[in-house]
């Protein structure tokens, strides 16, 4: 239930029948040792991370850089509006450059719950955007309310890193 990627699905079977990992074939192998390394799953994942407080951006995406993950800024929800616009009219795989966006809530010009209203206009109905919300508010009304303007998922800061190789994983 729930598996979105054969590589999870692959995992699942082969603890289910007991099957002994070393006797399936070496790309399989090397899928299951990445769902159990998540530095290797988290390789070269494109991150915009959208915040207004230079110091949650530096520390969050030091954070996120040194796991391998490829980190975009931008300091309000107009920016990254704008940049998503551009990139995605551009010639992107699938019109979509980020595994995901990390989307801070309340931010000046342009607060993360409209940011995210707009991009849900604008994107690929078939590969919309995976948008976590953050903020340092950990009450459900600000979680209701992010999920009400369309995020994911909602992340109180700090945010820890497990966090979202979880996210990313799923």
């Amino acid at each position: 239930k729930g598996v979105e990627s054969p590589e999870r699905l692959l995992d699942g079977v082969s603890l289910f029948l007991h099957c002994v990992a070393e006797k399936l074939p070496d790309e399989q192998k090397n899928l299951i040792a990445m769902l159990h390394d998540q530095d290797a799953m988290l390789q070269g994942r494109k991150i915009l991370l959208v915040d207004d407080d230079m110091r949650n951006v530096f520390a969050l995406s030091r954070q996120l850089e040194r796991s391998g993950l490829v980190v975009t800024k931008a300091d309000n929800g107009k920016t990254a509006l704008d940049f998503l616009e551009t990139r995605t009219s551009s010639s992107q795989v699938n019109g979509q450059p980020f595994d995901l966006i990390l989307m801070d809530c309340e931010m000046p010009e342009m607060d993360g719950y409209t940011a995210t209203r707009e991009i849900r206009g604008f994107e690929d109905k078939n590969s919309p955007h995976l948008i976590v919300g953050l903020s340092a508010h950990a009450v459900k009304e600000r979680q209701d309310q992010a999920f009400e303007a369309g995020m994911n998922q909602y992340l109180t800061k700090p945010v820890k890193m497990n966090e979202i190789a979880q996210i990313l994983q799923s």
